[in-house]
């Protein structure tokens, strides 16, 4: 196989492409530095395609070396032939080539294999030909019986040369590959309850069937989830008449011989016994993989989303970490994050202080000159967010106030990483100021939590969790680097997402900060402890320096290019203090001066070539020039904002609201409408055209208008329609 063509085709891309990115991933060149910095070589290939088809890249060459492995040791067996070893060569998935190693697989002993033993192989061969016509079974059985090997009768060798042959049919990759695909469109995943009596959440599958090849991945995996809590019992079922008529079609070649019926038996056998456990499992194994994978795009997706979501910047924040027995945690943050008070208040149960509430907010709200209020969604919300809402309008102070997703924030603040940054605070008000950042820069505060405890996605829990880390990882990474980060600022946590920089590098860049002060330029980094001429290729382009010595250190210009820019500016009259004043609005016009043409791409590509500068690379300059450090969290929704409170006794059917999409899964979108529930938009109502999958229509974070369709008081159910 060859690996470069057969990515191209793929990706749909052309093959030089293939071969310049796999050239640079080979050299260590991390995927984000890729992306952003060798757009000439890759042809602009974005970081979410680099990482597909890293991944792909690593399955092929994992095939590639299996099938030379398999090869190997069929060789070594002396069995291996010309046509066998194109077949494993031509294969394109690890199954096939397991399928075609199979029949030489080291096994464990089987009946099968005593058969052998016992020398009853040559009986096998006989009865597999099926040219005896007239007679019995039993005659050509009877010069194998040999009481000493435990074949006492003729019948015991008819039956040791099924075995043989069973064992044959169920190790045939043709055969095998035949079954195997008529399961999977023919077959039906059918579930039962352990206790039909017993009302659970999987109440629906107690008598439930569907086709395997049309089960949605979401049901496959709360299936699964009911299966390993006990609750459901799970089987694979198929039309077994109709897998034996497939089989035979392969084995049986002579209805006129005497050994017809001990094959259709053998047919039977080899498949109930050998080939449909096997298959059940295989199948089961595929709809969860496929599920998963699904499960780890979505989660991703919302992940991103979620990390990319607007800063608020240059606000004074209260953040409100609610509960009931403990009280609500409050932090006072500046406009940097600074923690500059906190305290707890009670305005929920048991002490139901409101008014103490109220006046600790008067007084922080007086002092601090806050601008909003943030609470968390989580136990006690409402009730708090009811008191803030009433205290905001009864003071008539012209802020506002947000709810914020806290999931994980516990797992943060009772974190080893939290204690080191502030070892002097409890776990509760480090909680509460978590939430208050996560509003500030979100991308900056979630990166210090392990992304599965964001918890925007489907039984994150339930899913491989390799391939989740792994996902979510490169999520982290491309937003990380696709923002850009202050170098004299960040965490350890957000370096240790940049290019090229791991966490140990990460807290020595830190420990140079504290130790000699801010960075004055980037080329400071080769000081760092273990940060060498490699890692700071890589990282040195996202890193930012605000106020330093070289301007261009604070863009996303990579000192690859510093000489080339600086002379695009000289070229181009661009002083160097417009870029640290915010920019250059008029360098378009500049270029179209000096460079004139009939269009600008063509103004760009004559001065590319006078530079030496590939056309995509002078672009991104030329962007940064106009406006540096461009944070692209600008074209995200913005943060919907409150000022009163709704219960969810307020709500009636066909009521319009605005709302903010908090989590997006298989079968619709969940939107936080401004109650204690989030409301539920079925895939069915996000569109009046059709919808593949909710995330072509909504992401996380995304503000929507929607319209109640349906309430259940009771159960505190929302159901919604964004066609309006």
């Amino acid at each position: 196989m060859n690996i470069i063509q057969k990515l191209a085709s793929e990706f749909n891309i052309k093959v030089s492409q293939v071969e310049h990115t796999v050239e640079l991933i080979d050299e260590g060149n991390t995927i984000p530095f890729i992306a952003r910095y060798r757009k000439e070589v890759t042809g602009g290939l974005s970081d979410v395609i680099l990482r597909d088809m890293d991944e792909r890249l690593k399955y092929l060459r994992n095939l590639e070396e299996r099938k030379e492995e398999v090869i190997r040791l069929i060789e070594e067996q002396g069995k291996l032939t010309e046509e066998l070893a194109a077949e494993i060569q031509k294969a394109e998935v690890l199954q096939r080539v397991e399928d075609l190693y199979k029949p030489f697989k080291q096994k464990k002993a089987t009946r099968a294999s005593k058969a052998r033993e016992r020398g009853l192989e040559p009986l096998a061969m006989v009865l597999y030909a099926q040219l005896l016509t007239e007679g019995r079974p039993e005659d050509a059985a009877e010069p194998y019986i040999n009481p000493e090997k435990e074949i006492e009768t003729a019948a015991d060798a008819l039956q040791g040369a099924m075995d043989i042959i069973a064992e044959t049919i169920a190790d045939d990759a043709e055969i095998v590959g035949e079954v195997r695909q008529a399961t999977y469109q023919a077959g039906l995943m059918v579930t039962e309850g352990v206790d039909p009596e017993e009302k659970t959440v999987y109440d629906m599958y107690y008598d439930h069937q569907e086709a395997l090849a049309k089960i949605p991945n979401h049901r496959v995996l709360a299936i699964n989830r009911g299966e390993k809590e006990k609750k459901l019992k799970v089987k694979v079922s198929v039309d077994a008449e109709r897998i034996h008529q497939l089989i035979g079609k392969s084995v049986l070649r002579n209805e006129k011989s005497i050994f017809y019926p001990l094959l259709q038996d053998t047919i039977t056998d080899a498949y109930k016994r050998l080939m449909a456990p096997s298959i059940e499992r295989e199948m089961r194994n595929m709809l969860t993989e496929r599920a998963e994978a699904e499960a780890v795009k979505i989660f991703a997706k919302n992940t991103e989303s979620l990390l990319m979501a607007p800063p608020v910047k240059g606000k004074r924040i209260i953040s409100i970490d609610p509960g009931y027995r403990t009280g609500c945690k409050v932090a006072v943050l500046d406009e940097t994050g600074k923690l500059k008070a906190y305290t707890t208040i009670y305005p929920t149960e048991p002490k139901k202080d409101i008014a103490g509430a109220e006046a600790a907010l008067k007084k922080l709200v007086d002092k601090f000159h806050t601008d909003i209020i943030v609470i968390g969604n989580g136990t006690g919300s409402r009730e708090t967010e009811e008191v803030v809402a009433g205290f905001i309008k009864k003071n008539g102070y012209p802020i506002q106030y947000t709810i914020v997703n806290e999931a994980g924030a516990s797992v943060y603040s009772a974190s080893k990483l939290a204690t080191e940054e502030y070892p002097d605070l409890d776990v509760t008000t480090r909680g509460a100021m978590s939430l208050g950042r996560r509003l500030q820069d979100p991308l900056a505060e979630l990166v210090k939590i392990d992304p599965k405890s964001i918890g925007v996605g489907q039984y994150q829990h339930d899913i491989n969790q390799k391939l989740l880390e792994g996902a979510l990882r490169g999520v982290v990474e491309n937003c990380v680097n696709r923002v850009g980060v202050d170098l004299n600022t960040a965490s350890p946590s957000l370096l240790s997402y940049v290019a090229g920089i791991n966490m140990g590098i990460a807290k020595n860049i830190v420990a140079y900060r504290e130790e000699h002060g801010s960075f004055q330029s980037r080329k400071e980094l080769m000081k760092v402890p273990k940060l060498g001429e490699k890692a700071f290729g890589q990282c040195a382009g996202f890193l930012r320096i605000s106020d330093g010595r070289e301007p261009l250190d604070a863009t996303s210009v990579h000192p690859e290019s510093y000489q080339a820019a600086r002379a695009m500016m000289e070229k181009l009259s661009v002083d160097s203090a417009a870029i640290q004043r915010g920019g250059d609005q008029t360098i378009e016009a500049k270029i179209k001066s000096v460079y004139p043409a009939k269009s600008f791409s063509q103004s760009v590509s004559l001065m590319a070539q006078e530079l030496g500068l590939g056309e995509m690379t002078l672009g991104d300059i030329i962007e940064e020039m106009k406006k540096p450090a461009r944070d692209p969290r600008e074209d995200a929704p913005p943060v919907v904002f409150r000022n009163d409170v709704k219960s969810f006794e307020d709500l009636k059917i066909d009521m319009e609201m605005t709302g903010t999409v908090r989590n997006v899964v298989d079968f619709g979108a969940f939107v936080d409408i401004g109650v204690k529930n989030d409301g539920l938009v079925h895939i069915s109502q996000l569109s009046d055209k059709y919808v593949k999958h909710p995330m072509d229509v909504v992401s996380v974070g995304d503000t929507v208008k929607v319209k109640i369709i349906s309430i259940d008081y009771d159960k505190k159910k929302i159901g919604l329609t964004m066609k309006l």
